[in-house]
């Protein structure tokens, strides 16, 4: 249904020009002329496109100098390049393919006249075939094979050329009884014939099997001038959109070349498996495609100048850009030198002094350990404090603590032992003599003081916490008698 909706503008086109000239060539001919002339901003449009990406092969060509080897960094590159310039590099593709449309709009129109010519139903068309003795007809001319016959149900809208045949059978001696038949008053005889070419038939490469006369030569000849007038075409199309020697892009080139000799096989393949008509219309198309080609380059020219003189006055500027940096580069490398000459005749500073501490006795071997030349600190003097402290069991300090409360315990039990050895050292002491003590000063002189060891220091610490312990054991004694 949609497809219909589609193709039925341009069959009411095709119609109008083949009521106007009463030739089915003549109306393809200028459907034609046509379609490109409405499809020509297309056609202007991909040509610029083309252009532009034309203009960016020297670019092109340094990115691939620099980035060749990695084709994930060039093709970032490239896509920033595109943006840059505003250039769509498939913009090209894109505007061509419109025509492709057209081109298999047309091929349906062609293929169902009845439908889309004569806008018969299905059933019309079926009545019509009926009382055209469609089927022994078909067979005996070998469009249709007896299987192919028996097995189809519909043979009018599978995609093959049956209305095309069934067509040519309405002459003009049985058109009224078969409108009559069908109730269609749309149908009419179509004049297939063109230059005494019938263009419903399809073109065989066997030629010399048939008659030689033109009707059946010109029908072989017109695939082969359809194909020639494609390739001259797409020459033209190549030497328009390159516009200019100097301007040369390898990856477009390569796929100018490859479209050069496909479309034309292309073109010759399809020409023999469609109705000739097809190639009428293709020739008239490859014939206005280069006239078209030729206006857009005189149109293009101008803004092709603009874009050269963009070219040229960009890289220029990138030319003088790394003109100055190599100047600059060089300038600095000469800097450079020079200062390494000037200090070539100088002497070298002499290292500096390690510092040395002040401290008198500090030796910094005392302090090193490995490679680490202060790893004991940078005053480190062995024995400063007397040595290594040794080791205090807790343990002991405790048991220490419980004798001094079981000599209380035992003091107590025996008075009178503690009171005897109280008046024996005062009697000894009445008996000494007294021996005259010297002054402090003399003994500072005869004896100098020794500074004490920290074993001694926790000794004496040790003694002050005894007595304190003892202290509080006989107040906790007294409190409790």
């Amino acid at each position: 249904m949609l497809v219909g909706i589609i193709l039925q503008p341009f069959a009411w086109l095709l119609l109008f020009f083949y009521n106007l000239f009463n030739s089915y060539g003549i109306a393809l001919i200028l459907f034609a002329i046509v379609v490109k002339l409405i499809l020509f901003p297309v056609t202007l449009k991909q040509k610029k496109s083309m252009i532009q990406t034309t203009m960016l092969s020297e670019q092109m060509k340094k990115l691939q100098k620099q980035y060749g080897k990695d084709r994930e960094r060039y093709n970032v590159e490239l896509q920033k390049l595109y943006e840059k310039e505003h250039v769509n590099p498939m913009g090209g593709c894109l505007w061509s393919l419109i025509p492709m449309f057209v081109l298999i709009a047309l091929y349906g129109i062609i293929r169902e006249p009845l439908t889309y010519f004569m806008s018969m139903s299905a059933e019309q068309i079926q009545t019509l075939a009926t009382q055209l003795d469609w089927s022994r007809v078909a067979v005996s001319n070998g469009w249709v094979t007896a299987a192919v016959m028996e097995k189809a149900e519909n043979l009018f809208q599978n995609g093959a050329y049956n209305q095309l045949y069934l067509l040519s059978l309405v002459k003009p001696e049985n058109l009224e009884v078969l409108k009559a038949a069908t109730g269609a008053n749309s149908l009419f005889v179509l004049n297939f014939e063109f230059l005494g070419i019938n263009l419903a038939d399809i073109p065989t490469w066997k030629f010399w099997t048939g008659k030689l006369e033109w009707s059946f030569i010109g029908l072989f000849i017109l695939p082969l001038v359809s194909t020639a007038v494609s390739f001259l075409s797409m020459k033209v199309s190549m030497v328009t959109n390159q516009m200019s020697r100097e301007q040369k892009n390898p990856q477009m080139d390569s796929t100018n070349k490859m479209m050069l000799w496909m479309m034309p096989i292309m073109s010759l393949w399809i020409g023999f498996t469609v109705p000739a008509g097809l190639s009428v219309y293709w020739i008239a198309q490859y014939f206005v495609t280069m006239v078209q080609e030729y206006i857009c380059g005189k149109m293009l020219k101008k803004d092709y100048e603009a874009a050269r003189e963009a070219s040229a006055r960009r890289e220029a500027e990138e030319k003088e850009e790394e003109k100055r940096r190599k100047e600059e580069a060089r300038q600095e490398r000469q800097r450079r030198l020079e200062e390494e000459k000037k200090n070539r005749g100088k002497k070298k500073p002499a290292p500096k002094k390690e510092e040395e501490s002040d401290q008198e006795g500090v030796n910094r071997e005392d302090s090193r350990e490995g490679i680490r030349a202060y790893a004991r600190g940078r005053s480190y003097i062995p024995g400063r404090y007397g040595g290594v402290t040794p080791y205090t069991d807790p343990d002991e300090l405790f048991r220490a603590i419980e004798a001094a409360k079981a000599s209380k315990k035992k003091g107590k039990s025996a008075p009178a032992k503690a009171e005897e050895k109280k008046e024996t050292p005062e009697l000894q002491t009445a008996e000494t003599p007294e021996t005259p003590v010297p002054p402090v000063e003399e003994q500072l002189t005869a004896a100098p003081v020794q500074p004490e060891t920290p074993a001694e220091l926790l000794t004496e610490e040790v003694e002050i916490e005894v007595e304190e312990i003892e202290v509080e054991v006989d107040e906790d004694e007294d409190k409790e008698g």
